[in-house]
């Protein structure tokens, strides 16, 4: 597919403040661009078990017309932020210039990645920061030890939500529609034998993790991985990432890394707050 193509394919899905639906805005949503939000939508709707979608996937993901999603598609295609192959879609790494710039313009890594590295140093396991996008979590920084046996996700990863700990300490800091808006919408599915697959378990382990400050995910999301987060928040208090160390589960019990990992954890988390104070 060459540049002439696609562009014979590129329709306006928005022009002069009317939607492509014929809908006129009233003045509540004038300064709203339908056409960047679902733009968005469609970006967010690839994630590692999802890659590679067709045109029809990604329409029904997004839950939009064939056509919308189409132009949307080609649109990203013709900006480099996506490619075509046959009938599939998927992004390309240009994707990820979107993400480094709004990190580096509130400058969370500058503040973590030195607090993450010490306490690697410390505890010789892998330490992550995560942040929610969308449905799932991405996790943006990394630090590993340099041992055999250590727990290994790269940096751009994206993970379902509710299984994991990084997941669930980012719903605990949403609101209380917005977490309700996400458990109607979202579907649990079994990632291990563990994973938590009930709606009012899910709920009630969300709260929990809001209560106490942190979650421990033993298992849920793979075997032999037992995984530990806790929240990054920024100078308003509002949670903007996820403190996480993953463990192989034959080195750590769940009361281990409870008793061990969680005084670390909330520790750093400490000291990474206090970076976006001052």
């Amino acid at each position: 597919m060459d540049d002439s193509d696609i562009l014979e394919d590129l329709a306006p899905i928005e022009r002069d403040g009317v939607e492509s639906d014929g809908h006129e805005p009233d003045d509540s949503d004038r300064d709203y661009v339908a056409s960047l939000a679902r733009g968005l939508d469609v970006i967010c709707a690839f994630t590692r078990f999802t890659p590679r979608m067709t045109l029809s996937e990604v329409a029904k993901s997004v839950n939009m017309s064939r056509a919308t999603t189409r132009r949307l598609l080609l649109t990203l295609v013709r900006e480099g932020y996506a490619e075509k192959n046959d009938r599939l879609f998927s992004l390309r790494p240009k994707v990820l210039q979107l993400g480094y710039s709004a990190l580096s313009s509130v400058g969370i890594l500058d503040v973590v990645q030195p607090i993450m590295n010490e306490l690697t140093q410390r505890t010789q396991e892998s330490i992550f920061t995560a942040v929610l996008t969308g449905d799932d979590v991405t996790y943006l920084a990394r630090s590993t030890p340099d041992r055999v046996m250590a727990v290994s996700i790269n940096i751009g990863n994206r993970l379902p939500a509710y299984a994991a700990s990084t997941g669930r300490v980012l719903l605990a800091g949403e609101s209380d529609e917005a977490l309700e808006r996400y458990l109607d919408r979202v579907d649990l599915t079994h990632h291990t034998a563990r994973t938590v697959t009930s709606k009012a378990k899910l709920r009630e382990a969300i709260l929990e993790t809001r209560r106490c400050g942190y979650s421990l995910v033993d298992e849920e999301l793979e075997l032999g991985v037992r995984s530990l987060s806790v929240p990054i928040r920024d100078a308003r208090q509002r949670v903007i990432a996820a403190l996480n160390a993953c463990c192989p589960s034959v080195r750590f019990t769940v009361k281990d890394m409870e008793q061990q990992l969680v005084p670390e954890l909330l520790k750093a988390a400490s000291r990474i707050n206090q970076g976006f104070l001052g």
